[in-house]
């Protein structure tokens, strides 16, 4: 295991798939698939594998940095039902582009892919975290997380003085509607 520090960055290797599809409209789609820890870089794709109708290439090496201000969507992750490292990327429209996918980032946090989605220029694809890596991440959330106590906010008293808008105060209403129903 590496030492545990306030930031941690692993090599992650980005296996993306090329699959034959059947569709009237394109013949394949590319995907991320899956991840290689401790990856090392790579300056161009690198075939991994072919099959009938398939081919998984290793296409990019991207550092998974953890932080120990963010261990709450590392958590969140880790309770899933199936922990998750989320690759973000972006694909070209181009059909005589060899490499139609770029990849961007990959992460272990559900929050900050989810702000790559809203975004809508990117996209995100979760891929099953291995175990080394699961490993990995469930110890650094063990040494750094630190659970914030919730906080109720105070009730502040209201000044009906201050929110009249040209009405009368709901609270002065319900004020004089009582004493209205006290004397009948």
């Amino acid at each position: 295991m590496l030492p545990m520090t306030a930031t941690v960055s692993i090599p992650l290797g980005v296996v993306i798939a090329r699959e034959d599809i059947d569709s009237k409209w394109q013949d394949h789609v590319w995907r991320p698939i899956g991840i290689l820890p401790g990856a090392p870089p790579v300056e161009d794709w690198k075939e991994l594998q072919r099959g009938e109708g398939w081919v998984h290439y290793h296409a990019a090496t991207m550092p998974l940095e953890l932080y120990a201000k963010e261990t709450e969507g590392y958590k969140y992750n880790l309770e899933m039902r199936e922990p998750s490292i989320f690759i973000v990327f972006s694909g070209e429209e181009d059909e005589e582009n060899e490499r139609p996918v770029s990849v961007h980032l990959v992460t272990a946090s559900p929050y900050e892919a989810a702000d790559y989605l809203d975004s809508g220029e990117q996209l995100v694809e979760p891929v099953a975290m291995p175990s080394e890596l699961l490993a990995l991440v469930s110890e650094f959330v063990a040494e750094h997380h630190v659970e914030e106590k919730f906080k109720k906010r105070k009730n502040l008293k209201v000044k009906p003085e201050e929110y009249k808008f040209g009405q009368e105060p709901i609270i002065e209403v319900r004020k004089r509607m009582s004493q209205e129903s006290e004397h009948e």
